[in-house]
């Protein structure tokens, strides 16, 4: 196979394009293909979007989650959608280091164990208002609606905004339904600007409401009473376009990684049935079986530019060399993980690297697993017995953080007590 750089050994170059709609068209081989990726070997050569590394083994991901003076985390994505970078996950340290700071204590594990009765309410109010239909799209009517009601409402956003939210987001990951690789381009850009007004209708609405001395008390304030510290140390307020960038970040992370997990849950333990069953006998079981549910299908495939030439896996990495760390192949590495290709819920340890490592390992990790819990809890004491709709398979979108456009399950319906 053809590839415009002469130094890369022909061995290692792989046709494969993360966006791809063969990728999970008619059905999702995401992993099979990653598998056939990782058997070339740890790091291997697309020519797809002017060239880049797929880093598919467990220690090499790890390894360059971990050495962000090496490895820069910008640019993440292999497509630009935000026309500049996201904050602070394209930052790199020192510089990073004062935005994860003050971010840290708006995600801690106290505040997020503190959102559990609430959570708790939201799940049963979803999972009634579709358990005696006994049949549910389950994006649209509870995947999406989770994360979504909960990050709105933590940032004090509208809830009526949640369809837009959806639209654009969706947009902005993987283009819109049909469209061509350039089409797609410039459909995330478009959707991303879209987005970037709105954070920017906010804040200028969040700052003439202090003015009235009518500030709320909510994570949007919070982050915008942010002080960071410059590269001479000296404390300064956020810009506007900082703070839209970061708002930005933090609506994808909240949004559809959870609701592509809370999807890879159900699709799973509903071909697994032994391991559901071991779930539904045993609540205490449920913490770990969120974990692994999270190691067997990652969804985020994390972008990273080398700073200088560098060996690993065997390979030479070029200074700016663009790699993306595929975190399904990572977390199903033998080398690592007894019977990695078997979902077992009771795995124990469990080191996957779905949230990353690192200085830019995910700050919502605490909010997520919260979520996956509670819902977990109570959908497997109402509808236990859900499957898949044969006659209406599930959508799954191919990009760098993979998901469901839609999941219909069947189930015994069960009249709300």
């Amino acid at each position: 196979m053809p590839t415009t750089r002469a130094d890369v050994r022909p061995d290692l170059v792989v046709d494969f394009d993360i966006y791809d709609p063969a990728l999970t068209m008619p059905v999702d081989r995401m992993q099979e293909r990653t598998a056939e990726l990782a058997k070339v070997g740890p790091i291997v050569w697309s020519p797809a979007y002017a060239g880049h590394w797929l880093v598919t083994a467990y220690d090499e991901v790890h390894e360059i989650l971990r050495d962000p003076a090496t490895f820069s985390s910008y640019p993440n994505n292999l497509v630009d959608a935000g026309q500049g970078k996201f904050l602070p996950i394209e930052l790199d340290p020192p510089e990073h280091t004062s935005y994860r700071q003050a971010l840290q204590p708006l995600f801690n594990p106290t505040r997020m164990r503190a959102l559990e009765p609430r959570i708790r309410e939201l799940v049963v109010e979803l999972i009634e208002k579709f358990q005696g239909a006994g049949k549910v799209e389950f994006v649209e009517q509870f995947a999406h609606e989770l994360p979504t009601t909960v990050f709105l409402a933590l940032m004090g956003w509208p809830l009526e905004d949640a369809p837009m939210f959806t639209e654009a987001t969706e947009i902005a990951m993987n283009g819109k339904p049909g469209d061509t690789p350039e089409q797609a381009v410039a459909s995330r850009t478009e959707a991303a600007m879209q987005m970037f007004g709105y954070f920017m209708q906010v804040i200028h609405a969040r700052r003439a409401a202090a003015e009235a001395g009518e500030e709320l008390d909510d994570i949007t304030t919070a982050v915008m009473h942010t002080r960071i510290k410059d590269a001479e140390g000296v404390e300064r307020d956020l810009t506007d376009d900082e703070l839209a960038r970061m708002f930005f970040l933090l609506l994808i992370a909240g949004l559809h990684t959870v609701q592509g997990t809370l999807c890879w849950m159900m699709l799973h333990l509903s071909t697994n049935t032994d391991q559901r069953d071991a779930v539904i006998a045993d609540a205490d079981a449920i913490p770990a079986a969120v974990e692994e549910v999270l190691r067997y299908e990652a969804q985020v495939a994390m972008g990273r530019r080398a700073v200088r030439d560098v060996e690993i896996g065997g390979v030479t990495i070029k200074a700016d060399d663009q790699l993306l760390l595929l975190l399904c192949s990572a977390n199903r590495d033998d080398s690592q993980f007894a019977d990695p290709q078997s979902l077992r819920v009771d795995r124990t340890p469990n080191r996957h690297l779905s949230f990353g490592s690192g200085p830019h390992r995910c700050i919502g990790s605490h909010l997520a697993r919260v979520e996956l819990r509670i819902a977990m809890e109570e959908i497997h004491k109402r509808i236990p017995d859900y499957r898949s709709d044969p006659e209406d398979p599930a959508v799954v979108l191919p990009s760098q953080v993979r998901g469901f456009a839609r999941l219909p399950l069947l189930f015994t319906p069960v009249t709300p007590s």
